[in-house]
Order: C-alpha cells, then sequence, then structure tokens
C-alpha cells in the first residue's frame, strides 16, 4: 500500500528529478519498490487474459493457500504476461540470492510439489523454463537462461519491456522503473513543436493502416488553428487472430497513459480518450487502476506539476462492431452517431472529434513514445531499418509450436518468425502459409518466407501488417474454407453504408459457400456456372477496391485476392472435382460405411442428425449419400473404424 511518504519520494527524488543519476540512497530504494534484491521470497503469477483462460486464478488461490498454511513470509504479484501463451499459466519464483526461476503450465495441483521444490533445493525439471537474473545472484546449476530459449532470443523486446516484469496496478514500481519521467521531462522542458519534432525525427510510424509518420500527423493537428484538440487511443482490436493490444493493456498500462500524456501534450490536447473494445474488463480494470493512480499523482489533471498543462483521460467502450475500428466511424460512434465511415479529406487531424484537429494513433504506437522521448530519436533510428526503424509486435497464433505475443525487430524475415520464435509447425506438419494482416490481410506462401518485416517491403508485394495477427497455416487447412470464414466476418461486419462492400461482400461471400458445397443437381454446365462465379469474384474484388467507402471495403478482397493467387489448385479442386484435399469443407465430403468392418451396433445411426443411415442391427449399415450432410458425426462415434471419408 502507497504511503504519502513513498509517493513524496518518489514526485520529488524521481519525477522532478533534472538529473538521470540519482544519490545512492534514492537508488537503494527504487531496488526495494522494484524488488531487485528482495529479502524474502517473491512469488509472481502472470494474469493476462489467456493466463486466466488457463487457470491462472485457481493457481493464484493454491499459492496463497500454500503461503499461509506453510507460514511464509513471500510476497506474491499478479504480474502481465510474458509473451508465450503455452506457457500459461507461467509461475516465477525468486528466492533471496539467487536468479529467478521461472515455470510454465502451472495448475492448481502442481503449486505444492513445484514450492515444495523450490524452497528444499528439489527441483523437478518437467515444467522449469529456465531462470534470469543479473550480476551478483547465485546461478542455478545446469538450469538454461529464459532469454537463450528461441522464443525469446529472437526477439527485441522494447514495447514489452516491462511486459511480465512489474505488477501491472503498482504506479510507484512503473516509476522506480524509470517510468513518467519522459513525461514529466517533455512538459516542464520541451514546446509542443519540439516534441513533435523528436518524434519526426526518430522515424516511428503508424504500427497499423499504412504506417504514416507519428511525428507529421502530430504536426497537421497542431498547426490546425482550433481552441481544443482532442488525441484517440485506438485500442479496440477485433481482427481475427490479433491479441497484441490487450496483452499490452494487461501487462503495461503506465507506459501507454504516459504515451498518451506525451502524444497529447505535443498536439496541444487537453483531452485523451482512449477507445476500448467492448468484454476487456480485465484490460479495461486494469487501465481505470492506472488513471485513477497517475491522477493521484498529479500526472493527469490540472497545472500537471506546475507546467501550466491540463489534461483529462478516459476510457470509452466500442459498441461491438468492427468497423469502428476505421477513424472516421470510431469519431462519429464518439459522437454518439451511428458507427459509419465518412469520406476524407478532410481528414481527423483538421477536423475530428466534435469538428476539432483530433489524433488518432493505436497502443503499439504510442507504447513507443516513452522510450524514444527518453533516449532520443538517434537511439530508436538504430533499431529496424531505414525506413522502418523500431520493432513491431506480433500476436503469433494457429498451427506453430509456440503461440503468443511476440516483439521482433523491423527487417526481420518472415522465416526466422516462423522457425525460430514459432518453433516450426506442430505434429511435424507441412507449413503452408502465413496469414498476416487481420480479416482483410494477405497470405505468404513458402516462396516468399524471404519477406522482411518492413512497411515499403511488404507494401510492394501488396500486404498489409494490419494489427499484429500472424497466424501459421499448416497442410491440413482448406484456404477455401479459410477465405470463405473472413469473407462471411467482413460481411457481417460491414456497415452497410455504400452499395460496393455491402453488395459486393454479401455476393462474394455466396460464390464461396456455392464452391464448398456439393451442387444441388448435377445437370450439364453446373461446373461451369460454379467456375464463372469464381471468376466474377475478381471483377467484384476490382469494383470494391476502386469504389469502396473506407478501408473495410476496400481491403475487404485481399485474403480471397491472395489465395486465388497462390492456392488457384484448390479452388479447381473444389469446382471441378468436388473435392476439399484437407476434408474440411462437409459439403464436399462423401462418407460411406465398410460393410466388413461394421458390426451393425447402430451407434451412428442413432447419432446422425438428419437419418441418413440405415440398416439392420448386428448387420452392416449403409449411408444415403443424397440425404447426408457431411457433418461427420458418425466418423467421430464410431469405434470400429467402419466410417470412411473421401
Amino acid at each position: 500500500m502507497m504511503t504519502e511518504e513513498t509517493k513524496s519520494f518518489l514526485i520529488t527524488r524521481v519525477l522532478l528529478s533534472e538529473s538521470d543519476v540519482l544519490p545512492a540512497s534514492a537508488e537503494k530504494v527504487l531496488q526495494q519498490i522494484r524488488r531487485e534484491k528482495p529479502d524474502n521470497p517473491v512469488i509472481y503469477m502472470s494474469s493476462g487474459t489467456s493466463s486466466i483462460i488457463a487457470g491462472s486464478e485457481k493457481t493464484a488461490v493454491a499459492i496463497k493457500a500454500y503461503i499461509d498454511e506453510n507460514g511464509l513470509a513471500a510476497d506474491f504479484i499478479k504480474v502481465g504476461c510474458t509473451g508465450p501463451a503455452n506457457f500459461e499459466p507461467l509461475v516465477c519464483v525468486h528466492i533471496p540470492g539467487k536468479n529467478k526461476l521461472f515455470f510454465r503450465n502451472i495448475t492448481e495441483e502442481k503449486v505444492s510439489t513445484l514450492l515444495d521444490g523450490v524452497f528444499h533445493n528439489d527441483i523437478s525439471e518437467e515444467d522449469l523454463a529456465g531462470q534470469s537474473g543479473t550480476k551478483g545472484f547465485e546461478l542455478w546449476s545446469g538450469i538454461p537462461f529464459i532469454e537463450d530459449l528461441p522464443f525469446f532470443a529472437r526477439q527485441k523486446r522494447i514495447i514489452l519491456g516491462n511486459c511480465g516484469c512489474y505488477d501491472p496496478e503498482s504506479i510507484e514500481e512503473y516509476i522506480a522503473r524509470g517510468g513518467y519521467r519522459s513525461f514529466v521531462k517533455a512538459i516542464r522542458n520541451y514546446t509542443f513543436e519540439e516534441v513533435c519534432d523528436i518524434v519526426e525525427r526518430s522515424g516511428l510510424r503508424g504500427r497499423s493502416g499504412g504506417g504514416y509518420l507519428t511525428g507529421l500527423k502530430w504536426k497537421h493537428a497542431l498547426n490546425t488553428t482550433s481552441n481544443a484538440r482532442y488525441l484517440i487511443c485506438n485500442a479496440k482490436e477485433s481482427d481475427p487472430g490479433a491479441f497484441t493490444d490487450r496483452t499490452i493493456l494487461e501487462s503495461d498500462p503506465h507506459r501507454l497513459l504516459e504515451g498518451i500524456a506525451i502524444a497529447s501534450y505535443a498536439i496541444g490536447a487537453s483531452n485523451a480518450i482512449i477507445f476500448m473494445r467492448s468484454g476487456s474488463l480485465h484490460a479495461q480494470a486494469r487501465l481505470q487502476n492506472a488513471i485513477d493512480s497517475a491522477r493521484e499523482f498529479g500526472l493527469i489533471g490540472h497545472n500537471i506539476f506546475s507546467s501550466g498543462y491540463n489534461l483529462d483521460v478516459i476510457i470509452r467502450i466500442e459498441p461491438g462492431a468492427f468497423v469502428c475500428g476505421e477513424e472516421t466511424a470510431l469519431i462519429n460512434t464518439l459522437e454518439g452517431k451511428r458507427g459509419m465511415p465518412k469520406l476524407k479529406p478532410p481528414y481527423p487531424t483538421s477536423s475530428g472529434l466534435f469538428g476539432k484537429p483530433t489524433v488518432i494513433n493505436n497502443v503499439e504506437t504510442l507504447m513507443n513514445v516513452p522510450v524514444i522521448m527518453q533516449n532520443g530519436p538517434e537511439w530508436f533510428r538504430k533499431t529496424g531499418t531505414e525506413n522502418s526503424p523500431g520493432t513491431k509486435v506480433f500476436a503469433i497464433a494457429g498451427k506453430g509450436r509456440m503461440t503468443g505475443v511476440v516483439e521482433v525487430e523491423m527487417g526481420t524475415s518472415v522465416k526466422q518468425i516462423i522457425d525460430d520464435i514459432a518453433d516450426g509447425i506442430r505434429e511435424g506438419r507441412e507449413f503452408k502459409a502465413v496469414h498476416l494482416g487481420g480479416a482483410s490481410g494477405s497470405f505468404i506462401t513458402k516462396e516468399n518466407l524471404d519477406l522482411t518485416i518492413d512497411y515499403e517491403v511488404l507494401r510492394e508485394r501488396g500486404i498489409g501488417m494490419g494489427a499484429g495477427g500472424f497466424v501459421i497455416i499448416d497442410e491440413n487447412t482448406c484456404m477455401v474454407d479459410l477465405v470463405r470464414y473472413y469473407m462471411e466476418f467482413i460481411r457481417n461486419e460491414s456497415c452497410g453504408k455504400c452499395i460496393p462492400c455491402r453488395e459486393g461482400t454479401g455476393r462474394m461471400l455466396e460464390i464461396l459457400e456455392s464452391v464448398i458445397r456439393k451442387p444441388l443437381n448435377e445437370e450439364a454446365g453446373t461446373t461451369l456456372e460454379r467456375f464463372k462465379g469464381v471468376m466474377q469474384l475478381e471483377t467484384i474484388a476490382t469494383v470494391m477496391k476502386d469504389a469502396s467507402l473506407c478501408g473495410l471495403g476496400q481491403t475487404a478482397p485481399n485474403p480471397f485476392i491472395s489465395a486465388l493467387n497462390n492456392f488457384r489448385d484448390e479452388f479447381e479442386e473444389h469446382i471441378f472435382d468436388r473435392k476439399c484435399r484437407a476434408n474440411i469443407c462437409r459439403g464436399l465430403r462423401t462418407f460411406s460405411i465398410d460393410v466388413d468392418k461394421c458390426t451393425g451396433c447402430t451407434a451412428c445411426a442413432a447419432k446422425c442428425p438428419v437419418n441418413a443411415i440405415y440398416g439392420t442391427r448386428l448387420q452392416p449399415f449403409f449411408i444415403v449419400e443424397d440425404k447426408c450432410i457431411g457433418c461427420g458425426v458418425c466418423y467421430d462415434i464410431c469405434k470400429f473404424s467402419a466410417i470412411n471419408v473421401k
């Protein structure tokens, strides 16, 4: 619990200090707050959404019970997500004088055995992930460093540097780690224009969309004459397969808030809004706690630290529509209107929220701002490529052996992310593609794995990074069905304002659904009609890209165009051969019963949802193909492997 003495110390000694070097006595206090050299054991546990889904809340109860039952003088701290979703729930134990030990997949029933082993120096290697520490700590013999694991070794963690390292609900610990000093330094020593110049010189580009220069965008808003300006942090993140923003919000909310505060000051805005996705209750609670704590410290409010600058930050929850992530639709939503895009220009930087200059940055972009102000633009430019300095955060999902949130240096190849960080394809299957850029993204095949993460390099291939979704696809995935899924998602999320998007997405979905099922009749010409339908998709896609109002409609055909270019043979198989090589498309699957294996147990007939299986008990059964819907229930339930599928 923060005392007034601690609060006063942090403000005067840390936040208001003009020197980067603090007295030894002050550094000692900060080390205690950071728990760098604890006197008592400290047990850390990840507590992000992925951790909770994996059972971390039950693990937390078990850890607290163990501490109480054994009368331990130990601290228990809930931290954010470290990154690897495969390791959740992740538990770290720090014994005084020794390196930290990390353990993966610690469910409630493993807690007692784990802690008994650590405290009695009898560590089981079954769930051990590795150790971590700096000079002055005793090494655990024979245990690898977690930083050397391939998942972490290939990363460059700048934005994720604090994730999983500190208590995200403790502003004292964030300040002790150097937090908010960049903001206080900016409002006390720099003008609005100087902050914009620093960020522009760093080359920081918006970490979504087209990668526009952040500092230049800020200057456009600052140089637009107005009596009020707004800063909006777009934390909506609703792309399938992307969960980077939520991880950051849950793990390091204070740095985001500091980035928002610096950006608001740079454009002369006194009001900032965080636009969050509905249902993100855990992230929202942590962010609101950060706002309340910052206000208590005087970092938000009126005349902040006698600088003459005022700032208020509020959270607003989106109504649940994907299109509300588009900046003009987002502004309409905040104004109480229906979330529909508007024509541009004018751009939000000249006429945005309530007609005032408005800057909209996403979470990842703003997370870079404090470190740029702290270390300088030249430092930032040393990382990444010339055209795309810095790093990029991705959410690795799909069929890789490792999944989770990672941060790589710009210029890293797609192949390095798959082979090193994701550790290849699980179960020894063949790699097929990577889907990059969310619902309206593109596919990268094995022929293009040497492509690097760079805005210009990817743009030349018509690929966007989007919100950071990085979905790995293996040979057992049907590309036609996957494209149909994305098109159904976009069709459902279209606001319906413009005809090309509203009608185009519906027609594209209709054609794709006709391809993944057998025609109702086998009359001559049906195959030709289906083929014409797919060819018609290309024309529809062109019209949508050219005539849709906003980015949602303009990029909606991307998955289809990319899949058709790279996997045309799969489309042709579906059309001409009525075959899905991955056996995913139910409408194309044909089930039959092997009479030599069928025992007549009736289990399949009893479970068939359309009564397509007939026969006499203890005699071989058969499937009426015309009635079969290809659901596969019979295949799953048969204990004698008598069901064949083609």
